[in-house]
């Protein structure tokens, strides 16, 4: 099943996203996390391209792969194309199709320090076009930037860049994390004066450690509102504190989302099946 299909105006889509190990590491853990997380009835589990930026071993695949067989549970496999050619992208789409895999996540990819982009499709854009001519039936998924890209000059562009997005083949669109819930209205609001109708899932980030955000923040550039910075003040040096405020305040973002009729929450679990308990716990009846 296509994720966008999930998105009926019926409820509010609520998924999960979940990282695979690094290169050498085993995959039991992440198969008993996701077995815990699979009670929790998710629309669908989004599989990332590495932990850390591994070398790809095709581990995403397999965990995609056993979450759609193994748990019942629709998947989506990222798929990242900044040092990928065509027949590589060819190769993983007939291994995700043989596992029954029938979502992918296409996006252009982080790049690597020493390692030069291989540049045969410098945008994400240009791999969901790719995907789209060559397996017609996957369902495409992209991602979009409420506070815009970091390599974007401004938000016009970055909303441009995002309807050849979706234009290209993307036809459901998971969010950037965010802490500040006005930055994502507004960004919704200007996808669709510009046209761009897809399903649009809020991605959460639910902190629980200081360091976390700091990396987080470093690397996307979120804004931190005011209740968000008092929090982490507070509470950033007690562990158990942090974690338990951390937890609070991805409900409360969510309860909010809701309330305002957003379409889908895409929860990024960090492979934790007690964060994403706690948090369905809080939001179970909203949905």
């Amino acid at each position: 099943m296509k994720i966008k299909d999930k998105f009926n105006g019926e409820r509010t889509v609520f998924s999960f996203e979940v990282f695979p190990p690094k290169r050498d590491g085993s995959l039991d853990k992440i198969y008993e996390a996701l077995s815990e997380m699979a009670v929790l009835s998710p629309d669908f589990i989004s599989v990332t391209y590495g932990a850390g930026g591994s070398v790809r071993d095709h581990k995403t695949e397999e965990i995609a792969s056993w979450i759609k067989n193994e748990l019942g549970i629709e998947s989506a496999a990222h798929l990242t194309c900044v040092n990928s050619d065509r027949d590589d992208v060819l190769y993983i789409l007939d291994r995700l199709n043989s596992g029954g895999v029938e979502n992918v996540l296409a996006l252009r990819g982080d790049i690597t320090e020493g390692q030069e982009p291989r540049n045969v499709f410098p945008h994400a854009s240009d791999l969901a076009a790719f995907i789209r001519e060559n397996d017609p039936s996957i369902g495409i998924s992209g991602a979009c930037y409420p506070e815009g890209h970091p390599e974007s000059p401004d938000m016009i562009a970055d909303i441009k860049n995002l309807k050849k997005k979706v234009d290209a083949g993307a036809e459901h669109l998971v969010s950037q994390l965010f802490f500040d819930n006005s930055i994502f209205y507004d960004f919704c609001e200007k996808a669709r004066i510009a046209g761009i109708d897809t399903p649009i899932e809020a991605g959460i980030m639910p902190v629980v450690n200081k360091k976390q955000i700091e990396r987080m923040v470093s690397l996307c550039g979120a804004s931190l509102p005011a209740k968000f910075t008092r929090m982490m003040s507070r509470y950033g040096d007690r562990d158990e504190a942090i974690r338990d405020a951390g937890i609070a305040y991805a409900i409360d973002q969510i309860i909010d989302l809701v309330v305002h009729g957003v379409q889908g929450i895409h929860l990024y679990t960090m492979n934790d099946p007690d964060i994403a308990r706690r948090i369905h716990e809080g939001i179970k009846n909203l949905l």
